[in-house]
């Protein structure tokens, strides 16, 4: 009995989880740097559109987090956003106090600014805070430009190839 007692008191080998190690220096990290590249067609008109459905900042008075859903939709002219950069410029956001109506249009504005678009315009869906839903939508037009006239297209119903469905 004492055999078995004394096999009890060992103490089991455990195998210790294999911890990641952190980076010397991380992969990514915020930015207000937003990149470009050239635009593959100018000549053409088209929409290139972002979502963004994770924005994080923090409200200016209470210091509570503010989560957003941006819509980014853009017809770039000679640049367009590189898309790392702009995930890492909307993470340089986090740690921001900001209200909703500053914050859409500073983003706004910052795009502008690099990239000199023929129109974007940016929908900020603000998740609820006191009961009350925010959308702020902004925009901006280059001068000069027409868009092309809009085409509707007739539409039709789903069609499963199963009769009665």
């Amino acid at each position: 009995m004492a055999t078995k007692k004394s096999a009890a008191a060992a103490p089991a080998k455990k195998n210790k989880p294999k911890m990641r190690e952190v980076p010397p220096n991380p992969p990514s990290k915020p930015s207000k740097d937003i990149l470009v590249f050239p635009n593959p067609n100018p000549e053409r008109d088209y929409v290139i559109q972002f979502q963004v459905p994770e924005f994080t900042c923090h409200c200016p008075l209470t210091g509570q987090p503010d989560f957003a859903h941006f819509t980014i939709d853009m017809i770039a002219d000679e640049l367009c956003v590189e898309l790392k950069s702009l995930k890492m410029y909307f993470w340089s956001y986090r740690n921001e106090g900001s209200f909703h109506e500053k914050v859409t249009n500073k983003i706004l504005d910052d795009i502008v600014k690099v990239t000199d678009p023929r129109f974007i315009r940016i929908t900020a869906k603000w998740y609820v805070r006191g009961g009350i839903y925010t959308n702020v939508v902004v925009e901006h037009r280059k001068a000069g430009w027409t868009p092309a006239p809009r085409v509707d297209l007739p539409t039709h119903g789903f069609e499963s190839g199963m009769l009665g469905a």
